[in-house]
């Protein structure tokens, strides 16, 4: 398992994508719970343009399940989609994959997303836009095939520094403990020193 951390301004005890729109509302990465390797990213997003009012932020530790290159799809630029993905996906859909869809992560997610809601197009439409609902179908084709883990760069592409995730089942995050943190300015930045343990699991 690794550690990783999820910001909210709501406390809670465990993880349930029914309430995934909620926070930030979007569905850019793919459909999970979002979870990155640094704290103070974490603690900035535990902010809610939703509920600006509330000034209660708290950052969870939690385990996810190691990364594979079976059950991972990266979004990086210029990273193909691992092979085994790729010929799962096929033979679930039983059609090839395009190969310019399976070139990079994100049209391939979105390929997927666009298929399986019956979208018809372009190659290059169905490997644009995509709605949150074919990303809900996605995420859960790709669970289906052993997919649990969507990850992207934090930082540029071109020069990650961290990773995120959005992990796909939600029955697959154990929280380990719950700081709550306080933000400053404008940006919601974390502010040093302020993480006060609220819960241990």
């Amino acid at each position: 398992m690794a550690i990783y951390y999820h910001g909210s301004s709501v406390l809670f005890d465990r993880f349930d994508l029914s309430h995934s729109f909620e926070g930030a509302g979007r569905a850019k990465f793919g459909f999970g719970v979002y979870v990155t390797e640094e704290y103070a990213t974490a603690a900035h997003y535990a902010y809610s343009d939703k509920r600006p009012d509330n000034r209660d932020f708290y950052v969870y530790t939690v385990e996810i399940p190691d990364r594979t290159e079976d059950n991972c799809l990266p979004l990086h630029k210029r990273v193909p989609v691992p092979s085994s993905i790729v010929s799962r996906t096929e033979a679930k859909l039983g059609e090839t994959v395009p190969a310019e869809a399976g070139a990079e992560g994100i049209p391939f997610r979105k390929y997927l997303a666009n298929r399986l809601t019956g979208a018809t197009g372009t190659l290059k439409q169905m490997t644009g836009k995509a709605t949150v609902e074919g990303e809900n179908a996605a995420a859960t084709f790709l669970r289906s095939i052993g997919v649990e883990l969507i990850e992207w760069p934090q930082g540029s592409w071109k020069n990650p520094k961290k990773r995120n995730m959005a992990v796909l089942d939600d029955s697959h995050i154990r929280i380990i403990r719950i700081d709550k943190v306080d933000l400053a300015g404008k940006d919601h930045h974390l502010v040093p020193g302020s993480e006060r343990l609220i819960k241990e699991f």
